[in-house]
């Protein structure tokens, strides 16, 4: 079976990733180059999506001045382009990770959303979103992009389409979740600035978890970084933990697990394998410069080693 699946991305960016052993602040650093990608939240989850076969709508907004290497990354991949593109450049973002493994990013600004980008975007995305079988929105939101109007459209976006996946942060993070879309994928400090308090313990996240299950969100799944994360329903609880990996880039890491969700809930998999493949996705990635599945074999090796315990 074919689905019509898209993905959104309205701030993408282009992701200059580096390596540099150790940060040194108010110094000069050193940074071994490992890509520039065309990249954006949305755009990753695209990335891996295809990988694993399925055609892909990505949409958003680009600016006009520097879309070129979104546009060639569309053609190469045949993801189907609906970016409606706007005056200025998209952004630049600078990642650099760390021996550690910690990242520290640097998201520099780029275009401005007017009122009639936006109208524009809204009335046109909601007509051939129509009958799609899953949509994710990722992501931050460009400047001029009011709150209130993204919720007005994300909850329009959520009644036609039941199966609405949402990951983002701060401010839009909020908005969004007004909309009770069905699956959303916080990391654990997100969901620490939702919930206005320190999340210190798995009771913690879990119970914070639940109480956005109860507000009418199918499924809250919990990025713990290298504790691996948390899937929480009505009725189950599922801690997943990858095996130790060697850390190239943690960037794209969450994006990847939220097209392994996407995959595996698409192909009526069960919590159990859906959870073990997403996680998998997600564990791969971080050895990895760029997002993608470049590997099957590799990706079901990493299945076998992902442990999954039902806490409820």
């Amino acid at each position: 079976m074919r689905y019509k699946v898209a993905t959104i991305t309205l701030n993408p960016a282009y992701d200059l990733v580096g390596f540099c052993p150790k940060v040194a602040l108010g110094d000069v650093n050193l940074v071994n180059t490992t890509g520039l990608h065309a990249a954006g939240k949305g755009i990753n989850v695209a990335k891996v999506l295809r990988d694993l076969g399925l055609d892909i709508t990505v949409s958003g907004f680009l600016g006009k001045e520097n879309d070129d290497g979104f546009v060639q990354l569309f053609e190469q991949l045949k993801i189907d382009n609906q970016f409606q593109t706007v005056a200025g450049r998209t952004r630049i973002n600078v990642k650099i990770t760390e021996e550690t493994g910690d990242v520290t990013d640097l998201n520099f600004s780029g275009f401005s959303i007017t009122e009639q980008n936006w109208q524009q975007f809204a009335k046109d995305s909601l007509v051939w979103l129509k009958d799609f079988d899953m949509i994710a929105v990722s992501g931050s939101l460009p400047a001029g992009i009011e709150l209130d109007a993204f919720t007005a459209w994300m909850s329009q976006l959520t009644k036609q389409c039941p199966r609405v996946v949402f990951d983002s942060s701060r401010d839009a993070l909020i908005a969004g979740l007004k909309a009770s879309p069905w699956l959303i994928k916080p990391n654990d400090k997100e969901l620490e600035m939702w919930s206005g308090k320190s999340l210190t313990t798995l009771d913690d996240i879990t119970n914070v978890a639940q109480q956005l299950v109860a507000q009418g969100i199918a499924n809250v799944v919990v990025s713990l970084g290298s504790k691996g994360a948390l899937w929480v329903t009505k009725d189950h609880v599922w801690l997943a933990k990858p095996p130790v990996c060697k850390v190239v880039s943690t960037v794209g890491a969450g994006d990847s697990m939220v097209a392994g969700l996407m995959y595996g809930l698409l192909g009526q998999k069960t919590i159990d394998e859906t959870f073990r493949l997403a996680s998998a996705v997600a564990a791969l990635s971080v050895s990895q410069s760029n997002v993608g599945v470049p590997d099957k074999n590799a990706l079901s090796a990493m299945i076998d080693n992902i442990e999954l315990t039902a806490i409820k």
